[in-house]
This record gives structure tokens, C-alpha cells and sequence, in this order.
């Protein structure tokens, strides 16, 4: 006899603009308790968003990349919301040109810089932007809090700490597109709780970072988590983790997970996948609340990182 239908589906994809490095870690619930399965390569967004839909019952995908956009920014914007802009960008290329220098920076092209190139800074970006200093870049959950440094504000694209690349190839490549044709996508938290939206047909998108959910796990790598011993150091504790989210891996998956997920370029995209999956377990779970601070322009604009409930500080200013 085959085994009972699975009442619930979840993944996390680490993301990169390279689809050599993204990966997507899938879990699906049954009776309280999720199977887990290995790391797969994602080459095709939609695709995969086709299989949690295919599933036939409520799904969520936990994406490493900003859902939403800094609020000094969004002020000049005629739409009311981040859903309905991102949709809008569907046809519109020239939005998410990179621009090789600052004379060509404008809010209908503020994706910057294409390369290095001397006396660059975030607060020349911003000013071409018309915003008033770098951190108007920044939606307030980019900013530091007690628990871990900054993010990279949205239209960045430049060094290891930046995060417009991947934002350019998800909103332009996938989601743009697909909110446009009508895909069953809802976006948290901008339509609502994370457990309000699940429901079958439905696919629930949620900004996820894997270094903020390995901190909700209790978890603490000893090194880089580009290094095979620092990830294969944490199995154990690793283990314990998914076993406290009632989280039972694959064969496959537990084989990865002992040996550090592998030792190529690609092993900190999977560790980062099952991070990021235990990060959005614990929010469907319970484990972790669906918090969103009361502030009209993060659940209109900027958006929130699931899990996240410290706060940065100071407050944003309004703009």
C-alpha cells in the first residue's frame, strides 16, 4: 500500500545568478512529521515552482534573495505595493541593466556597478539614486541587528557581500514574468501570514536566509562554511537540529550531510538549501513565530526575512 498523501510541501532554493550554484533542498509533511531529500541543481525556477504545485496540496518556497525594496526608494513609486511593481516588470529589460558608472544611474535603471572601478561608493550610488545618504539604499531588515552584520542593499552588484545579481535574474528571469501571466504565487509577508496564505494551488513565496535560520537552529559552524571539515564538523549537530524539527532526511540526504556536502564549489549552495528549509520548517511548524514588525512600509514595500525578530536599530525614518 502506498504512503499517505503528504498534507504539506516546502523547499528552500539558495540562490545564485549562476545556475551551476543554485540549489533547492524539498521536504513534504505527513502526520507531523517532514522526509527531507537530497540537494537538487535548479536550473529552471519555474519548473520547480511547477513541482510544489504539482504536489497538489499547500507549498511554500523559502528563496536566499531580497523579496521587496527599500522604502526611500519606493516613496517616488505610483504603485501600491512590491507585488504589483514586481509584476510590472514583466517587458521591461532595460529596468535591470546594470550600469557600468554613475552617469547613467536613474530610479528606472538603479542597478550598480557592472564592475570596480575607483572612488565607487554606496553613497555616490545613492545620491544618483536622489536618495539621501547610503542607507536609503538599505530596506531596514538589510540593516544589522545584535544577532548578525548587514546585508547588501537590493540594487548592489558588486563583491561577495551583494545581493542585486540574484534579485536581477529571479524578478526579471521568473517572477516578473510569471506574476504577470497569472502564476498562483503570493508573496509573504505583502498578502499576508505565512500559514494564512498556504493553501492548495498556491505556491508561497518568503524571503529566507540561511545565515539567520542556522542561528534560529541553535546551530554555529567552527569555520567557513566554505570549508568541507567546517561543514562536515557540524553533521552531528546538524543532525540533532533536523531531528528537533522532526525533520527525517533521505539516504541521499543524510549521506551529504556526513560528509560535508561534498567538496566542489557548489557544497556551501546545498548546505545553504537545508539551512534555509529547517529556517522555513520552524515558521510552518510553529517552532518560530511569523513575525513582521507593524511598520505599513515593510508590509507594503520592503518586505521581512521569515524568522527574523530582531530588530535593527535605529528605527527607519519615514520618508
Amino acid at each position: 500500500m502506498p504512503p499517505p498523501p503528504p498534507d504539506l510541501v516546502a523547499a528552500h532554493a539558495d540562490w545564485s545568478s549562476d545556475p551551476r550554484k543554485r540549489w533547492a533542498t524539498l521536504a513534504r509533511r505527513q502526520g507531523g512529521t517532514w522526509r527531507a531529500e537530497a540537494p537538487c541543481q535548479v536550473r529552471d525556477p519555474a519548473a520547480l515552482a511547477a513541482t510544489l504545485l504539482g504536489e497538489g496540496v499547500p507549498a511554500a518556497l523559502g528563496l536566499d534573495l531580497p523579496l521587496g525594496l527599500p522604502r526611500a526608494w519606493a516613496a517616488g513609486r505610483p504603485e501600491p505595493d512590491f507585488p504589483t511593481f514586481l509584476r510590472g516588470l514583466a517587458g521591461r529589460p532595460g529596468f535591470f541593466a546594470v550600469n557600468a558608472g554613475l552617469e547613467t544611474v536613474s530610479p528606472d535603471r538603479p542597478f550598480y556597478p557592472a564592475r570596480g572601478a575607483k572612488g565607487m561608493t554606496r553613497a555616490a550610488h545613492a545620491a544618483a539614486l536622489g536618495l539621501a545618504g547610503p542607507d536609503a539604499l538599505s530596506r531596514w531588515c538589510d540593516r544589522a541587528t545584535a544577532e548578525r552584520p548587514a546585508g547588501a542593499p537590493p540594487f548592489w552588484t558588486l563583491g561577495a557581500n551583494q545581493s542585486g545579481k540574484a534579485a536581477i535574474t529571479a524578478w526579471r528571469d521568473w517572477l516578473a514574468p510569471a506574476l504577470a501571466a497569472g502564476a498562483p504565487l503570493a508573496l509573504w509577508p505583502f498578502e499576508g501570514r505565512l500559514r494564512a496564505l498556504l493553501a492548495p494551488g498556491r505556491l508561497v513565496l518568503a524571503e529566507v536566509y540561511p545565515a539567520e535560520a542556522l542561528r534560529h537552529c541553535g546551530l554555529r559552524l567552527s569555520g567557513s562554511k566554505r570549508a568541507q571539515a567546517a561543514r562536515r564538523a557540524l553533521a552531528p549537530a546538524l543532525a540533532g537540529a533536523m531531528a528537533a524539527r522532526r525533520v527525517e532526511p533521505t539516504p541521499a540526504l543524510a549521506e551529504a550531510i556526513a560528509a560535508g556536502f561534498g567538496r566542489d564549489a557548489a557544497a556551501e549552495d546545498r548546505f545553504d538549501s537545508v539551512i534555509g528549509l529547517l529556517g522555513l520548517i520552524g515558521v510552518l511548524d510553529g517552532a518560530r513565530p511569523d513575525f513582521v514588525p507593524e511598520d505599513p512600509w515593510i508590509r507594503r514595500w520592503e518586505g521581512w526575512v521569515l524568522g527574523q525578530t530582531a530588530l535593527p536599530r535605529p528605527a527607519p525614518l519615514r520618508p
